[in-house]
């Protein structure tokens, strides 16, 4: 696998997921707990037995900078690594990246290493387990110069998808952005359940391929596509113009896949981690997911009752709570018959010392955490947040006029990273 170099797009502002980017970059916004988004491509990689790795980012990569260079070491023999590359100016240019196509462009300086045969092209915004060596098998056993991962779809998940037309050796003839229509479907992009069954895979009604921003080229082709176009995003442009100039294969694959790119999509994803039937099995040590090794004391609970959920590390939770279908980050301090469901908390990045509580005490600051006897119902806290005794804050019925001190985004309630709400706030 020496000769695969891995590209992981970081992604673009991350409006979308907006508050929970606002002081970092989505990659790094933290998943199930303990880990972050990025972790999940990388950790891929890894357990495919790739280990040269890029990282493509420019917004807010502060933290995410910190999290790679604490977590992803090498041995100096093994010649791995994973790096950062953002968005600068040179000698060829002084913009931003105007998209993912032009965020490689930009960097081919630095991508193209004669001992490079392949480029990955990877998502920093996804939720799946898949092992690449299948898709480099695929793409050698075709002959492809491109190959790229489709997952079987029914007709309604197809209007959030780019829709793949395909020929019986798989080779990839059409491409249709999002279809609205079951004619546009059945005229432009259907395939015939039959021959996916045929390929191992249950087709289950699904006459869909979508794409799903995971790409593998050959170097020479990726290259030449980059250099003699402008185009700026691979999903949109530069894949649909490599199918009518080169040989494209799809490379089937029917596991679990999530885009998190929203706040609905990384609100429900989470939650269903944290069912005894998660779709997305954390415990996997066939292909762990692998973070940053914090040094952190076991959880303590005191009389706590927990169902369906995720504690992580360094969490202190009080007698009488009830902890149900949530995630719950590193080092929570949790009060007393204090409610939490259906939500996610991110934790705190750190302990407060003794003086800095009875300090914040004598100032009337709650402390980081959740105060005894609140509840927190359907919502996402994140990081360093106060919540005082007796808040109410939940998702279940409208935020009073006016209120300024959470931020409503799909349909969900977050609480921003750093926010207070006093003692007996309510929602």
């Amino acid at each position: 696998m020496r000769n695969v170099l891995s590209v992981i797009l970081g992604g673009g502002k991350g409006t979308r997921l907006f508050p929970l980017t606002q002081y970092r970059s989505k990659p790094a916004v933290p998943l199930a707990g303990k880990y972050r988004i990025i972790d999940i491509p990388i950790s891929n990689c890894l357990n495919s037995g790739m280990n040269r790795i890029y990282l493509l980012t420019q917004f807010n990569s502060v933290s995410l900078h910190r999290h790679i260079r604490q977590t992803y070491r090498f041995d100096r023999f093994d010649g791995g690594f994973v790096e950062i590359l953002a968005a600068q100016q040179t000698m060829e240019g002084e913009t931003w990246y105007q998209g993912t196509a032009d965020a490689v462009r930009k960097n081919l300086n630095n991508l193209r290493d004669k001992n490079i045969d392949y480029y990955l092209i990877l998502s920093g915004d996804q939720l799946y387990r898949m092992d690449y060596r299948e898709l480099l098998e695929t793409h050698q056993k075709t002959g492809a110069d491109v190959t790229i991962a489709a997952i079987p779809v029914t007709r309604e998940a197809a209007r959030g998808f780019g829709i793949m037309r395909v020929d019986d050796s798989g080779r990839v003839l059409g491409f249709l952005e999002k279809p609205q229509t079951d004619k546009e479907i059945d005229e432009l992009v259907r395939t015939d359940p039959a021959w996916i069954d045929a390929r191992g895979i249950e087709s289950k009604g699904r006459d869909c391929l979508g794409n799903m921003g995971i790409y593998l080229f050959n170097r020479d082709v990726l290259i030449d596509l980059l250099m003699k176009s402008d185009y700026q995003d691979f999903g949109k442009e530069v894949f649909p113009m490599s199918i009518r100039t080169h040989n494209v294969q799809a490379h089937l694959f029917d596991g679990y896949w999530e885009d998190i790119g929203t706040v609905r999509s990384f609100y429900e994803a989470n939650l269903e981690l944290t069912r005894p039937d998660a779709p997305f099995k954390l415990e996997n040590q066939e292909a762990p997911v692998f973070t940053h090794a914090r040094f952190l004391p076991p959880t303590r609970l005191d009389g706590v009752h927990v169902k369906s959920s995720l504690i992580s590390d360094g969490c202190v939770i009080g007698e009488g709570a009830v902890i149900e279908n949530s995630v719950v980050g590193h080092r929570c301090k949790i009060g007393k018959n204090v409610r939490i469901s259906n939500s996610i908390l991110m934790g705190a990045d750190f302990y407060q010392s003794a003086e800095e509580l009875a300090e914040e005490k004598a100032q009337g600051l709650p402390p980081i955490g959740i105060g005894d006897g609140s509840v927190v119902d359907g919502v996402i806290v994140d990081k360093n947040c106060r919540i005082g005794h007796g808040v109410h804050v939940s998702n279940a019925h409208p935020l009073s006029a006016g209120n300024t001190d959470v931020v409503v985004a799909d349909g969900i309630i977050i609480v921003p990273k750093g926010t207070m709400l006093p003692d007996k706030w309510k929602s």
